[in-house]
């Protein structure tokens, strides 16, 4: 999984703009023509529709968005299915670029997800 981190505090970085929309577009459909893309979306800012439940100690808190005490937080992804971390860096490096060409300040958390098998012992 590639996701990007942006700075909740610059309303500018989660409105992207037609150029970046169009490079974003063209990763996309090469990831998938190529057979690596699952899943990719982009997620609002928290100002907007943003919730976060935490519990700490068995109590529970609830939370609406802006969050305030967090600058960056994920605000898109692409779900890869590749066949080791050499491509997964690959395809991450090119994501990286497409924030790069804007001039956007920006991580990207390259992560495998776990998958049943990894989570239960073998037999």
């Amino acid at each position: 999984m590639l996701m990007h981190k942006l700075d909740d505090t610059k309303p500018e970085l989660w409105n992207p703009d037609p150029a970046f929309i169009a490079r974003m577009g063209t990763f996309m459909a090469e990831a998938n023509q190529s057979g690596v893309l699952l899943a990719g979306e982009g997620l609002r800012p928290s100002s907007v529709d943003a919730g976060r439940i935490t519990v700490t100690d068995g109590k529970k808190t609830v939370t609406d968005g802006p969050f305030a005490e967090t600058k960056e937080l994920v605000a898109g992804f692409a779900l890869l299915q590749v066949r080791d971390k050499a491509e997964a860096m690959h395809w991450g490096q090119r994501f990286v670029d497409l924030f790069v060409e804007s001039g956007a300040e920006v991580e990207v958390e390259i992560r495998r997800v776990a998958e049943w098998e990894d989570l239960v012992p073998p037999a």
